[in-house]
């Protein structure tokens, strides 16, 4: 266990170091490699040889001398002249240095050359030791235990995760049974019991993958053959996550930008809604500037201020500078464009409807021919409730473009004016049709005594006369109520007083005809006249 994690140890700093020793050593450079590892890198070239040519052919040296099966390593000697250090082994060159090669080091050229021997020395013998068979058989034997304990982890995680789903489902069974007692609908959330299930088994399956991922870079890292495919592996986990961490922790004064900007702008969104309400409240006034535009006003102050905040915060968004974020952005903004286009008329209507005081909630108005109450108004659209109880909902598009009846604006001051018109004959005196219209008005549950109802005589036709009494009342949400109670008292003071109503119209001959009342109104000595004939002379 302790070799496993000296292992883990190793692979984490072979994924680490490599890529921030890369942000300092110089991009240029020949390595020499032996078993995948890189021991040191040539920058020059010698003699006809370019540095890279030089380095396959120290390459090929070492490899030749490492296929000897009589190699030791301590065989490799050092030979410093006053030009070149030469490292041997036995009687063969294996790599000389000259004064350019130390000046890309910090070392002279002795002491470059001594560094590279004792590099030679150690890998070399790493190399046959590792590729012993005892070393073979202790990295398999190492192989066969991460295996053996990848299994185990996996059994055990099996065994959890069916340990939770188990208790999981008998919670949420427990939890519905008890909602089901008390007459809660549980149909839907019985729906859910399967999407639980996917839940922890997809959970699952991903710890599963991750730790066999996880798993293959030990292994790899055990033979040193495969080690570089080792941290490969790993740094495609390391390297995000790196980065990952590393942004956040460059992010971290953007944000407190961010948070100072946002905290800012909340408070004075704050300050701007309790002037608001003061204001809707009545506690202060201004000019000019009515208490029911307060609520709007502060929605589209709040809108204008939020929308300058995310302005200023962009260029502090991770990623901001990014082409593809910038195209994102500005591809969302051209279909919200397009495709809002009514929604925007909507809205800008709403404002104007607002500014305009045309109606509020709670007031009684027609518009088209729609009547009833207005019980919600936002930007988009106005919804209006009917006397049948009908909601109906229409853009305020719609309501800008058409005029609108507002009943309910004048009611309190000066008081709402319900009419209707009958037509009486001409035989009857008009002072008695408006007396009867007048005290029918006032009789009339809802019609207000003052000031008093009055009646026009709105026509003169062929057979009859077109009366129209005129009455104030201050409750415009009962309109249809009073407007038949206010017919049925006409109907009653008319036929109290005998005279006949002769609307929409009305044919007979009088003469020698029944009065056309209710009998209840008839006196009981009355009787129908009959037909009168005379003889001209």
């Amino acid at each position: 266990m302790i070799r496993f994690c000296v292992i883990a140890f190793q692979i984490l700093l072979l994924a680490v170091l490599p890529a921030e020793a890369q942000k300092v050593k110089p991009p240029q450079g020949e390595p020499v490699i032996i078993n995948r590892d890189t021991l040191f890198k040539f920058y020059t070239g010698q003699g006809l040889l370019t540095a890279k040519e030089r380095a396959e052919v120290i390459n090929n040296r070492l490899a030749g001398i490492t296929n000897r099966i009589a190699f030791n390593p301590d065989s490799l000697k050092l030979k410093n002249d006053t030009s070149l250090s030469v490292i041997y082994y036995e009687s063969q060159i294996v790599l000389a240095l000259s004064d350019k090669d130390a000046s890309f080091s910090e070392l002279n050229r002795p002491q470059l050359a001594a560094n590279y021997l004792n590099i030679l020395k150690q890998n070399l013998g790493n190399f046959f030791s590792n590729n012993s068979l005892k070393a073979w058989a202790i990295n398999i034997g190492e192989a066969v235990a991460v295996i053996v304990l990848l299994i185990l982890l996996i059994w055990a995680l099996n065994r959890a995760f069916r340990w939770v789903k188990l208790k999981t489902l008998k919670a949420w069974d427990s939890r519905l049974a008890k909602l089901a007692k008390k007459g809660a609908p549980v149909g839907y959330a019985a729906r859910l019991r399967p999407f639980i299930v996917n839940i922890v088994r997809v959970v699952r399956i991903a710890i599963i993958i991750l730790l066999v991922y996880l798993s293959l870079p030990i292994l790899f890292f055990i033979f040193p053959a495969s080690k570089s495919i080792s941290t490969e592996l790993l740094s495609y986990i390391v390297n995000p996550l790196r980065d990952i961490a590393l942004s956040l922790l460059h992010f971290i004064p953007n944000l407190l930008t961010i948070a100072v900007i946002y905290i800012v702008t909340r408070y004075i969104v704050k300050l701007v809604k309790f002037i608001a309400a003061e204001i809707e409240n009545g506690s202060f006034t201004i000019k000019n500037f009515y208490p029911e535009w307060a609520v709007p006003t502060y929605n589209i102050i709040r809108v204008v201020l939020y929308a300058f905040m995310f302005v200023v915060i962009f260029p502090y968004l991770p990623g901001s500078e990014s082409k593809v974020f910038q195209g994102v952005t500005v591809f969302i903004g051209v279909l919200f464009s397009f495709g809002s286009s009514s929604a925007i008329s909507n809205m800008v209507a709403g404002i104007v409807l607002t500014y305009m005081r045309a109606f509020k909630v709670g007031d009684r108005i027609q518009a088209g021919d729609v009547v009833g109450d207005v019980f919600e108004k936002n930007l988009l659209v106005t919804r209006i409730r009917t006397i049948k109880n009908e909601d109906i909902t229409i853009p305020n598009s719609t309501i800008l473009g058409s005029h609108t009846l507002n009943y309910t604006s004048s009611c309190k001051t000066l008081g709402l004016i319900l009419h209707t018109s009958v037509t009486i004959g001409y035989d009857a005196p008009w002072k008695t049709v408006h007396e009867l219209m007048i005290n029918a008005a006032l009789a009339t549950e809802g019609i207000q005594k003052q000031p008093t109802p009055f009646v026009l005589q709105t026509d003169l036709n062929d057979f009859n006369v077109t009366y129209q009494v005129n009455a104030y009342t201050d409750q415009p949400n009962k309109m249809a109520v009073i407007y038949s109670a206010l017919h049925q008292q006409i109907q009653d003071k008319f036929n109290e007083a005998g005279v006949e109503i002769m609307s929409p119209h009305f044919t007979s001959l009088r003469d020698g005809n029944r009065i056309q009342i209710p009998d209840d109104y008839i006196g009981k000595d009355y009787k129908s006249p009959g037909f009168n004939f005379s003889k001209e002379k």
